[in-house]
């Protein structure tokens, strides 16, 4: 976990969301509208650099020099701000995904049915992630990864992780160049979207394709694990 994910609403809805308007934020206006996001793309980030917010596309994922393997996608919450890997990450480079939801893979013996997961009032969701900052377009594969955390209650039957969404109160401190490491391991813990307010259902195993990116991947099916 975090996988796939869907990133499709407009940039003035999730400023909106955010209590942002359009000219507080610096952003590259290519199109969103995806339904299917893998890792290994670049993905519209939300960061602060010279007290400003900027959306830029970031590469998904996280591979520095000395990394002889895949890059990786996930950071857990509760090592990140101290692990060799990604302390200087959660030191200097916090960013936010804005999002519409997650998809998961759940197993039934050999099957994998995946479902997606949004928030009950279908509002847009902000994943935590930290990255190799000062953000660009130019880190080819020191791009970012999403935070997670334990899915403690009401979802650990879809999958024992899950995105760190944060409230939208706790966004701006969380981008805040002026937020310390510790504040934030105190937004991670306080300020995470609990697991009751969100909804999810099974979807079309066409979601494994990356090549599907039609808003037919949300659709709800009737006979799951089929």
């Amino acid at each position: 976990m975090c996988g796939r994910f869907a990133q499709y609403s407009s940039r003035d809805e999730y400023f909106e969301s955010l209590g942002l308007k359009a000219d507080e934020i610096q952003y590259d206006p290519e199109p969103i509208g995806r339904f299917n996001v893998a890792p290994g793309t670049k993905v519209l980030l939300l960061n602060e650099r010279d007290e400003e917010l900027h959306l830029d596309p970031i590469y998904w994922g996280y591979g520095p020099e000395w990394w002889d393997k895949q890059p990786l996608i996930n950071a857990r919450g509760e090592t990140a701000a101290t692990g060799r890997m990604f302390k200087p990450l959660w030191n200097n480079g916090r960013a936010i995904v804005p999002a519409d939801g997650w998809y998961e893979w759940k197993k039934d013996g050999s099957n994998k049915q995946p479902y997606f997961i949004y928030h009950k009032k279908k509002t847009p969701l902000f994943f935590a992630a930290i990255g190799k900052a000062p953000y660009s377009k130019g880190h080819d594969k020191e791009g970012f990864v999403i935070v997670t955390s334990p899915s403690n209650r009401g979802m650990v039957d879809i999958h024992d992780r899950r995105p760190l969404v944060l409230t939208t109160d706790a966004v701006r401190e969380w981008l805040s160049q002026e937020t310390t490491p510790e504040r934030a391991l105190e937004i991670a813990a306080d300020a995470a979207v609990p697991e009751k307010d969100f909804s999810w259902h099974p979807v079309s195993k066409k979601v494994g394709n990356i090549h599907n990116q039609g808003d037919e991947l949300l659709e709800e099916i009737d006979d799951p694990v089929a």
